[in-house]
């Protein structure tokens, strides 16, 4: 299937996430067809309509090839949809990438290495935001510290990106959607 940049239409399922209980968000998974449109299979920023409602959000890879789409409570109730319902969604991958929130203990981290510093100020979005990822999936605190001292360390040395990161989790299985409520 060609890539695009243009309009790709498409209908999902709102689904209630498993976890955690009481979610005030929903999310759907995109078809197939249209993730297969999109110009990557790891995380792309889209605009679009959900229910004719626009929004702009990042979508995630769900590791089978496809992404998802977290839909907050604002989103889903000005489109007047509900966990459920099949809405229609029309999306297109932004010109530019938006630049991502960088978390205060990375922000600190890069200040104080003024050599990652540069380089980080030298990367793309894109790379920032795999950078950011990289860091903040480690599940524990100790795994996060140890994340962060590694990229000022490899960024200090020239390196552009995480090493051995698997954007699309495919492989990795580093990203997936979450698990439906029944």
């Amino acid at each position: 299937m060609s890539k695009t940049t243009g309009k790709i239409r498409f209908k999902a399922k709102l689904l209630r996430p498993a976890s955690p209980k009481g979610a005030a968000w929903t999310f759907l998974v995109l078809p197939a067809s249209a993730s297969a449109k999109l110009p990557t299979r790891s995380m792309t920023t889209v605009d679009g309509t959900l229910a004719g409602q626009p929004f702009q959000a990042t979508l995630e890879p769900d590791g089978q090839g496809s992404h998802w789409l977290k839909v907050d409570r604002a989103l889903r109730d000005a489109a007047g949809a509900a966990a459920g319902d099949t809405v229609a969604l029309e999306i297109a991958p932004v010109a530019k990438e938006p630049e991502p929130r960088v978390p205060a203990d990375l922000r600190t981290a890069l200040a104080a290495h003024p050599d990652a510093r540069a380089q980080w100020a030298d990367l793309t979005a894109v790379a920032r935001r795999d950078w950011i990822h990289w860091v903040t999936s480690g599940k524990k605190a100790e795994t996060r510290e140890r994340r962060i001292h590694t990229a000022c360390d490899m960024l200090a040395s020239g390196k552009r990106r995480a090493c051995c990161f698997d954007r699309s989790g495919i492989y990795s299985k580093g990203f997936s959607a979450p698990t439906a409520a029944d």
